[in-house]
């Protein structure tokens, strides 16, 4: 019995021995192929990209909702939406969500960096800007009426819309302050709180548009106020839970002057950013508007493919955000090659994707188009489209990844200028004679814009390996707060941060004073000296980033503001705001859209009769 179950052991030992071999080989098979670095790169990027696809989802959803109740109200109302929609994104969102992206850049490189005060530094001051901004908008949406009036759009459509336009102006500084926390998570690598509060948010949306549309009969007027709460309630849900979990605590340090400082070097990120985001909103406005010169049928085709295209953007699109936090928290930290791998990682990751979803697209494309309608040309339309659409997709995909790539970069102005180029210069150039001279319809105009999108994927491309990543770390580390000359060495240490990470060097531990933050190592004496002595000797040049309050961008600044020229140049700023808004709501009232017969703010339509009904 003891020599067998002794030979049982050594048959147990013999196999583990043989398994323990075959892993071994598979593991140096695998990392021949993808190494240590490039696999940490990977699994981070995905783990990353999943609840940011999710979220996206679920934030798109919320429209999405709103707009089948106002279906079911009327053909009226859904069209009212839609414009106001269409308003309120041109206007406000797309260039609040372009500041806000500039967050992505500083949030990013200072997290990385582990200077975590000065985080919450960047949050207060791009929530000061935000609400001025707000301000702006406010201005714009109260003369909504009168501007689409201008444009000869329909008044029963414009009325109906402007009820939305007008419920929408207290959630304003929710959305973008919901954006800007969703940033300050996200670029810390915290993505599920987003999650968890979007579908909240959803359940409160349908709940909300059931109980004010049926149970209460409030018909457009509640739709337009469930679409305003929802953001808000989105906002205060989110904010309530950094607050509950703490989130906060790292990196927030109260309101500090500190927040006044700087906003040049803010603008000069945020205002290339606005246009990005602007320039890729507006280019899908453009298209219908194209569209709709040869009719419903391809107007109607034109909103099919868009839906199609928002879906399949949807993992791009989280990769993009996925890659602009792991590539700015690498440059902020100093390690250039970490970077450059990540950046890599996320191409080959989206254009993985990318090749999946054309697959199946190539499979579905006959009958994808019944999902929206039943008309036979339309489907055919969209069907032949989608023929280009599985190739063209792939270099969208790469576009989306590489503008992530660039915005943790820092080089916003970049992507802003290849966006007018490309879009506008070169895809509606070359659209537009495909589908008038050449009289290729919708056909013509997409390949037109596809082609502008596949230069700038090359250009992208091209531009990522001659491109000098060591200048790019220095300024990303500029931004990050890296100590000046005299400084503490320890960029965690200055900002009062106690560490809790490992450090997996421990001569580097004992010299600079801080562990090594997980993935990124922070920046030794050596370098730092190094860094010093290229600052110095290239003095002469003057600052590569700077703006005429300081000397270095996203650096504290060496000569700050004093209180006086802080109360002055910010106090103009306020004023000139506060004019515009003050015009605008002179604008307003001075010249008021003539009121209809009736307007029946019940289910916010007109009727045509001269007198109020006796009785439902």
């Amino acid at each position: 019995m003891e020599s067998g179950s002794a030979a049982g052991e050594s048959d147990a030992k013999k196999d583990n021995s043989e398994q323990d071999d075959g892993d071994a080989t598979r593991s140096k098979l695998l990392c021949r192929w993808l190494p240590p670095m490039y696999r940490e790169e990977l699994y981070q990027t995905m783990k990353l990209t999943g609840p940011l696809t999710i979220c996206r989802l679920l934030e798109i959803s919320i429209k999405f909702v709103t707009s089948v109740f106002c279906g079911h109200i009327g053909s009226a109302q859904l069209g009212g939406f839609t414009l106001a929609l269409a308003a309120i994104n041109v206007s406000t969102v797309s260039m609040g969500f372009g500041l806000v992206r500039a967050c992505d850049t500083f949030i990013s490189q200072t997290f990385g960096g582990q200077n975590m005060k000065r985080v919450g530094v960047i949050v207060q001051r791009s929530s000061l800007i935000l609400f001025l901004f707000c301000l702006l908008s406010w201005a714009v949406l109260l003369n909504f009426s009168n501007i689409m009036l201008l444009l000869h759009q329909d008044e029963k459509l414009v009325r109906i819309a402007n009820v939305y336009v007008v419920a929408y102006l207290p959630a304003i500084p929710a959305v973008l302050l919901r954006e800007l926390q969703s940033s300050y998570l996200q670029n810390q690598g915290i993505t599920l709180p987003q999650m968890f509060c979007s579908m909240a948010t959803n359940v409160f949306n349908v709940i909300s548009n059931y109980v004010l549309i049926y149970s209460l009969q409030l018909g457009g007027t509640g739709s337009s106020i469930t679409n305003s709460l929802s953001d808000i309630v989105s906002c205060l849900l989110l904010f309530g839970f950094i607050r509950w979990k703490k989130l906060h605590v790292e990196t927030w340090d109260g309101w500090s002057m500190e927040c006044l400082q700087e906003w040049g070097a803010y603008m000069k990120l945020a205002v290339p950013c606005a246009l990005v985001v602007c320039f890729d909103w507006w280019i899908f406005e453009i298209l219908s508007v194209m569209a709709g010169v040869f009719g419903e049928t391809l107007i109607a085709a034109q909103h099919v493919l868009y839906q199609i295209a928002t879906v399949t953007a949807m993992v791009p699109t989280a990769t993009s955000a996925a890659a602009c936090v792991r590539v700015g928290n690498a440059l902020g930290a100093g390690d250039t090659e970490r970077a450059v791998v990540s950046g890599k990682m996320v191409l080959l990751f989206v254009g993985t994707i990318a090749v999946v979803q054309g697959i199946i697209i190539a499979v579905i494309k006959p009958y994808v188009g019944y999902i929206f309608t039943s008309d036979q040309n339309i489907v055919a339309t969209v069907s032949h489209i989608l023929t280009l659409n599985i190739f063209a997709g792939f270099f969208e995909a790469l576009l989306l990844a590489s503008t992530g790539i660039c915005l943790g970069s820092g080089l916003q102005a970049i992507v802003a200028f290849a966006n007018m180029i490309c879009y506008y210069v070169i895809g509606l150039a070359v659209g537009a004679s495909l589908m008038f001279v050449a009289q290729l319809s919708l056909f013509g105009l997409l390949a037109g814009v596809w082609t502008g999108i596949l230069l700038e994927s090359l250009f992208f491309l091209g531009l990522f390996y001659k491109i000098d990543w060591k200048k790019i770390t220095k300024k990303a580390q500029k931004r990050a707060g890296v100590p000046a000359e005299g400084a503490p060495v320890s960029v965690a240490q200055g900002d009062g941060v106690v560490p809790d990470s490992d450090c997996q060097n421990t001569a580097d531990c004992d010299s600079v004073g801080v562990p090594k933050a997980e993935g990124y190592t922070l920046v030794s004496t050596q370098e730092l000296k190094v860094y010093q002595e290229d600052e110095g000797n290239n003095a002469d040049a003057g600052p590569p980033d700077g703006d005429a309050e300081q000397s270095n961008t996203g650096s504290r600044p060496n000569a700050p503001l004093s209180v006086p020229q802080l109360l002055l140049r910010r106090g103009l700023a306020v004023l000139v705001v506060v004019l515009i808004l003050v015009l605008g709501v002179a604008l307003h009232v001075a010249f008021p859209v003539p009121e209809p017969p009736i307007l029946l703010l019940a289910n916010g339509t007109m009727s045509e009769n001269k007198t109020l009904p006796l009785h439902h």
